[in-house]
């Protein structure tokens, strides 16, 4: 098994012969997509989809139903790979998977919200949960949840509280492109004040780095 964190909100989940890559958006390298079997794309924003990204590779694509209209009006190449999935919907992308949630996290009242789907993947005895843009809780234990840390639609507070709520032993930062190295070393120091004292584990790695 292996969990890789790469790039924002992408994170690369290797179990057996299975390779499942989550949302290689655009400050993804297209490298984390080589050899994978199945891509999961939370929603339409850039940080989380890019289509050239999509054509570094011939898996299929499970998404929402907006991306795949977004997909077929602007990379209409990639429609045939697209798999449109629902809220609570299970599949198998190699490994099983179970969709969460149908919306984005408010950014601005005044904003449409986008849909969103997160995604609990199960790799043998250890589930994981990546919630894409929202604080949507998964329903069910996972042992490892994938937590965003900055977002123009995120307060610090907010994701301290998700997380003690999901109560995963352990979380892996993702979605941590919005603040400067200074900002996310305060952040870190109150995720691991906050997450420690439930007896959680924090983790913020650098992109390309495996979980231990």
């Amino acid at each position: 098994m292996r969990i890789t964190k790469l790039g924002h909100a992408c994170v690369r989940l290797e179990h057996d012969d299975s390779v499942v890559v989550i949302d290689p958006g655009v400050f993804t390298d297209r490298a984390a997509l080589d050899g994978a079997g199945a891509v999961l794309i939370t929603h339409e924003h850039p940080d989380h989809y890019d289509a050239d990204n999509l054509r570094a590779s011939a898996a299929p694509i499970w998404t929402v139903a907006d991306v795949a209209e977004l997909i077929a009006r602007d990379a209409p190449d990639l429609r045939e790979r697209v798999r449109v999935v629902g809220p609570d919907q299970e599949f198998d992308g190699g490994v099983p998977v179970r969709a969460v949630g149908e919306q984005h996290a408010v950014i601005h009242p005044e904003l449409p919200r986008v849909h969103n789907s997160g995604y609990v993947l199960r790799l043998g005895d250890l589930s994981v949960y990546h919630p894409g843009d929202a604080l949507t809780l998964p329903e069910e234990d996972v042992d490892l949840l994938c937590l965003p840390v900055s977002a123009p639609w995120l307060k610090v507070s907010e994701a301290i509280d998700f997380a003690r709520s999901v109560g995963a032993p352990r979380n892996l930062a993702i979605h941590d492109r919005v603040y400067s190295d200074a900002g996310l070393g305060i952040v870190d120091g109150h995720f691991d004040r906050f997450l420690s004292a439930a007896g959680q584990d924090y983790t913020r790695l650098k992109d390309g780095s495996d979980l231990d």
